[in-house]
């Protein structure tokens, strides 16, 4: 990852005071950033994350996935 030369000595710095590498301490702040964006949302990457605007958008009947009865006249 680049970073401009200062940060890269302050992220140096802060490291060394905590005896963490930088990666390590850079991870962590991914980390944290991450979860903070995350709080009472779904996971991101999940499917439900990506189409959380379409989830209980259709009206149809309650008992679509499990009624094969839905099913006598697809395809004809």
């Amino acid at each position: 990852m680049k970073v401009p030369e200062a940060l890269d000595d302050d992220l140096g710095i802060l490291a060394a005071r905590r005896g963490v590498s930088k990666s390590a301490l850079i991870r962590d702040a991914m980390s944290e950033l991450v979860a903070r964006e995350r709080v009472g949302r779904v996971p991101l990457g999940s499917f439900l994350a990506l189409a959380e605007d379409l989830a209980g958008c259709v009206e149809a009947p309650e008992d679509l996935s499990t009624n094969k009865s839905y099913l006598d006249d697809y395809g004809r």
